[in-house]
């Protein structure tokens, strides 16, 4: 059975934060995958601001910034509902990056009852701001296991990671089909409200284990600088997948590395197919 994926359309939610540097990088990794495949795939890339742009996606990034903004403008602006059924309920592929992945995690701590709204979609629990203040941040060169998994040029060279105010994966939680009630319970964590997926192939992708896709040592020169590092460990998750829904603690779009985008639109077109598969059985049976 074959499946032909003309045009594809990725949004970048544009309410707050880096998203027009998604966008450029984007456009860069369209090409290259494209000399890397020879596919014949139209790619589209929009930011988004409303429902009705959203509809027009089949994948989405929600890019780094300032997470409780992007929550509270996208609950005045009626994109909050839509956005956990984009996620959640369509099971569409989503990535998050750094303000992103605390959107898209099950729950999330060092927040205020009220004060910040989550997405959902990976059974995890993020620790915000985990590498302290603004003043804080810092690069580091390490080596992404998913990358090398790739055809892509240069992918054994390490990939610059950009952390502001970063947060990381402090624990991975059991898999929930409702809501992670025992995390609701703890003080200042909040967590993502309960979504249905829309049919068997969206129930698979919820059900998928949690990936860890890649660590940082707490070793790392630039880590061991800092004085408001306390997690307690060898490392620190800071890139994990779930299904359809991939988050990073770093900052892709600062770089001018493409090499995470065009994995990622490979997900994209890989999670496209098994779409147009499902209902191309779903209609013969």
């Amino acid at each position: 059975m074959t499946v032909s994926i003309p045009d594809v359309t990725v949004g970048v939610l544009a309410l707050q934060g880096a998203f027009s540097e998604h966008v450029q990088l984007l456009r860069r990794a369209a090409e290259a995958l494209k000399r890397r495949t020879a596919q014949d795939v139209r790619w589209d890339f929009i930011e988004v601001r409303t429902p009705k742009e959203l509809e027009q996606c089949d994948a989405l990034i929600l890019p780094g910034g300032e997470s409780t903004t992007m929550s509270l403008v996208a609950a005045r602006s009626g994109l909050l509902e839509p956005l956990r059924d984009f996620v959640k309920v369509l099971r569409k592929p989503t990535w998050g990056t750094c303000a992103g992945l605390i959107l898209l995690a099950e729950s999330a701590n060092r927040t205020k009852k009220g004060g910040q709204e989550l997405i959902g979609g990976l059974d995890v629990r993020v620790n915000r701001n985990h590498f302290g203040r603004q003043t804080e941040s810092f690069q580091a060169n390490l080596s992404l296991p998913f990358l090398r998994a790739t055809a892509e040029t240069g992918a054994d060279q390490p990939y610059r990671c950009v952390f502001i105010r970063a947060p990381v994966v402090e624990k991975i939680l059991p898999r929930h089909s409702g809501i992670q009630a025992e995390e609701a319970e703890r003080d200042a964590t909040v967590v993502a409200p309960s979504k249905t997926p829309v049919d068997d192939l969206a129930k698979r992708e919820l059900g998928a284990e949690v990936e860890v896709m890649a660590k940082i040592s707490t070793r790392t020169p630039a880590l061991q600088e800092n004085q408001e590092h306390d997690h307690a460990g060898a490392e620190d998750i800071i890139a994990v997948r779930q299904g359809n829904v991939f988050g990073t603690s770093f900052h892709p779009e600062l770089t001018e590395d493409p090499r995470i985008h065009v994995w990622w639109l490979d997900e994209v077109l890989k999670a496209i197919e098994r779409r147009q598969q499902f209902e191309l059985v779903d209609r013969t049976v």
